[in-house]
């Protein structure tokens, strides 16, 4: 919501000095988040003033339209003469009345203007249109052309309320009522403890029969409807200067009287309105549920296809609006048409005006199920305050007979279901005893009454709770609004007592402690959102038959390209990686933890919870039930150099060994035994993929695959060359590793080091040679680390050479050179009888 400072003065008396930034420190402390305050007209310095165009020449010989000028701009240039000016805008004509800047002025954006020759002429300044002045967008994108009731020479700055403050209020769900002028100056009142001007309190003509007909067949959706008619309106009447500045400094587009009219006032009282071409209404206005699959093409120009859930506004013909939402085509308000030979101007003369209080969760389903959010649905959804409806179609009604000459009828509409002001029983010390502090019951009873609350009761208060306020429905919204409004920063600080066992689970301590060592080996972490579109499968080349491929669709996503919950980080991290190559960044290495979402073989479905009550745990119970599986992972991506080069080196280029020791660094966090061999899986290069599978319940289990990217899927999804990347499942790794980890035994006793260099085919993985060696070395072997793996003539065509170096150590003894040749021997005679190895050089 914008707040014009130069507006909100109407409704309270502010402090003579008192800025934007000063006003938006006390709304902060009162709870409102006032994200900026925006300065119009900084720098903006004159002479500017309102000028009328005597002379257009058309200058020829150009690549686009110009047009030499002479303007009467009064005494404004001291002399008095017509002010020679060359301009390219062609939307005004001789005798328009212009905004015209003359040399020495400054326009916003430090611009300074002067005399200079352009076009073959001496321009002596500019004819200003209203993005040059800051004012926002007009409709036309032309020059500002004035009523012709503005004397020549008239300061425009004025004129056109150039310099003011506008503070950027973002309003929370539960403050719809701030989504007004009138709202925002009830904060500042009570923040400033000034009287408010209230803008509703109007005198409201009393409902009759005579009124336009209305038939409410939905009460719970519409519990309130008024009608309004105003006839003989003047369709060539234009929206004044001070109306059109008003809905630009808030944020909105000037488009006809009719049409700023009712915008106007919904900003000022926080009530949305229609204006209804009379003539193009068939018979009376009804309300009603729309039927399964109607169609209604909203003033957009936009054919939808609506739900039975939705509210719809209809005469004889069928809807003529979505309630709450947006109107309809067929009963838009006519544009003014010139009759070129006549000059007669024919537009809509008479208009009905709707003023209805709809439900909230009716119009924020139909709103976000139709994708099309608007200043009257974002309200509605926020809470309106009934009992506006009235006198915002009153302050309609008489500034369409100010402003466009109309008659108000007399007949008065009013549709009103049955109701009753909502009350709220609490403790006087209630807000005391939440707060932690003594407020006592004066204070307590007084701010309530500030934000209109009627108090009764002395220990035990019965509050009536104001039309505007529908967030408040229980003590603790009271005592919340009590606690705000004498300040959060007058409350005690004081820690909780945190009861012992109540720290991070396990799986939480996990999570971050992947994180934290992910970053310490140089990753960095990416954030990407959870959806993904079902082409990106095809990208990685996963086989159609792939459970990653079942997705759970979102029924209302953001993007349509992006309708399915992730199975998979890898498309988010890549995303993250190509663009950060694309802009210049090479070498990367980012990583990714969070849930993946695994579609149930039968889809649950899900109960609508009700918003009226807490839910059953049963109801909660159902709910859970028809989730999505949803697993934990962690992802790694890598790309360009993995160490740089410099004076300590040349440096080396990352690989598939670094995503497969990134998830070797994970398993040892998580106390699990990670067996790596060789695999084959979607997006890896099929000789350079590792498997990745941990031991549950006595089963070799897959949970992941790391190593180096395919070609074909670099290139399908634009990956630097050489991508690598690792996935795996985080839940299964942690459950692979048991409760708690086994604190390392030390001996003091040394360790036996023998190497041994192994030639087995090309074929082989290191994997197999290494659960050989270990397992054929039995319990004294400590450690095993592949150091070198050597090709060549040496060794012979097709067959490779891994060099291994074994420690041995015995934790109460000192072992023998025997001993320790004996389990290295083991070790390789295992190795030769299941991988076919031989001692190099035996």
């Amino acid at each position: 919501m914008r707040v014009p400072l130069s507006w909100l003065r109407e409704y309270v008396d502010l402090p003579a000095g008192e800025t934007g930034r000063d006003v938006a420190a006390k709304l902060v402390d009162a709870g409102l988040e006032v994200e900026t305050v925006e300065q119009l007209g900084g720098g903006l310095k004159g002479p500017l003033v309102v000028g009328q165009v005597l002379t257009i020449e058309e200058l020829e010989g150009f690549r686009k339209p110009i047009r030499f000028c002479t303007v009467d701009v009064g005494r404004a240039n001291g002399t008095g003469e017509p002010q020679e000016i060359v301009c390219g805008a062609r939307n005004f004509s001789v005798g328009d009345k212009v905004v015209v800047v003359l040399p020495g002025a400054v326009l916003p954006g430090d611009f300074a203007i002067a005399s200079r020759k352009t076009y073959g002429r001496t321009s002596h300044g500019m004819i200003c249109s209203g993005d040059e002045l800051g004012m926002g967008d007009d409709g036309t994108h032309g020059i500002i052309v004035l009523p012709h009731e503005h004397e020549v020479g008239t300061d425009a700055i004025e004129l056109l309320q150039l310099v003011d403050e506008v503070l950027d209020i973002d309003i929370t769900p539960d403050r719809g009522y701030c989504m007004s002028m009138r709202g925002v100056a009830r904060e500042a009142a009570t923040a400033y403890g000034l009287p408010l001007r209230d803008p509703a309190l109007l005198d409201v003509p009393a409902p009759n029969s005579y009124g336009y007909p209305v038939q409410v067949d939905d009460p719970a959706g519409c519990d309130r409807f008024t009608a309004r008619t105003v006839t003989g309106l003047d369709p060539d009447a234009r929206s004044p200067i001070w109306l059109t500045r008003r809905l630009q400094k808030a944020g909105m587009r000037p488009i006809s009287l009719a049409v700023d009219i009712t915008n106007y006032v919904m900003l000022e009282l926080g009530q949305p309105l229609h204006a209804y071409d009379r003539s193009r209404i068939e018979g009376a206005i009804g309300v009603r549920r729309a039927e399964q699959g109607e169609k209604f093409t909203t003033l957009d120009g936009v054919k939808r296809t609506l739900d039975a859930e939705d509210l719809v506004i209809t005469d004889q013909s069928g809807p003529i609006g979505l309630a709450g939402v947006m109107g309809g085509a067929h009963t838009e308000i006519a544009d003014s048409v010139t009759d070129p030979e006549t000059g007669a101007v024919t537009g809509t003369t008479d208009v009905v005006i709707e003023a209805a209080h709809f439900d909230a969760v009716s119009i924020s389903r139909t709103a976000r199920r139709l994708k099309l959010s608007s200043e009257a649905s974002k309200r509605f959804e926020r809470g309106v305050d009934p009992l506006a409806a009235a006198a915002a179609a009153q302050r309609t009604v008489d500034l369409l007979v100010l402003l466009a000459g109309g008659t108000a009828e007399a007949g008065v509409t009013e549709f009103l279901a049955p109701g009753a002001p909502r009350t709220i029983a609490m403790g006087a010390d209630h807000p005391d005893r939440v707060a932690g502090m003594d407020y006592g019951r004066e204070t307590v009873v007084r701010r309530l009454q500030e934000i209109g609350c009627d108090v009764y009761g002395q220990d035990e208060l019965v509050i009536t709770v104001p039309s505007w306020r529908p967030d408040l429905a229980e003590p603790n919204d009271l005592a919340e609004e009590v606690i705000r409004l004498e300040g959060y920063g007058n409350l005690p600080s004081t820690l909780p007592q945190v009861p012992s066992g109540r720290g991070l689970t396990a799986r939480q301590q996990l999570h971050r402690q992947v994180g934290r060592a992910l970053a310490g080996a140089g990753y960095v972490e990416a954030l990407s959102y959870p959806f993904i579109g079902e082409g990106v499968f095809d990208q990685l080349q996963l086989p159609a038959h792939d459970a990653s491929r079942q997705v759970v669709k979102l029924v209302n996503p953001i993007s349509d390209k992006e309708p399915a919950l992730r199975t998979t980080l890898l498309p988010g991290l890549l995303g993250a990686l190509r663009r950060n190559d694309s802009r210049g960044s090479h070498d990367l290495a980012l990583f990714e933890t969070g849930s993946v979402f695994r579609a149930a073989a039968q889809p649950g479905v899900a109960v609508r919870l009700p918003v009226d009550r807490r839910p059953t745990d049963e109801e909660i119970a159902t709910l859970n039930a028809a989730l999505p599986a949803q697993p934990r992972y962690a992802a790694v991506v890598l790309a360009g150099a993995r160490e740089q080069a410099g004076w300590w080196g040349k440096g080396r280029p990352a690989d598939w060994a670094d995503a497969v020791q990134a998830a070797r660094s994970l398993a040892d966090l998580a106390g699990a035994e990670l067996v790596v061999r060789q695999g084959q899986y979607g997006p890896w290069h099929p000789g350079r993929c590792a498997e990745l599978v941990v031991t549950l319940d006595g089963v070799e289990t897959v949970i992941g695959h790391a190593g180096e990217l395919h070609p074909r899927v670099v290139k399908a999804m634009g990956l630097p060359a050489r991508t690598s990347a690792m996935e795996l499942d985080l839940d299964r790794l942690a459950a692979a590793g048991g409760d708690a980890l086994q604190a390392p035994r030390i001996s003091s006793f040394p360790v036996a080091t023998q190497d041994v260099a192994l030639i087995v085919d090309a074929s082989v993985p290191a994997a197999s040679v290494e659960a050989a060696l270990r397992k054929g070395a039995g319990e004294l072997l400590e450690s095993l680390r592949l150091f070198d793996v050597f090709t060549g003539e040496q060794v012979g065509e097709g067959k490779k050479s891994l060099a291994y170096a074994l420690r041995f150590r015995a934790a109460e003894r000192t072992l023998t050179a025997e001993e320790s040749t004996a389990a290295r021997d083991a070790a390789v005679a295992l190795a030769g009888e299941r991988t076919g190895a031989v001692l190099r050089g035996a």
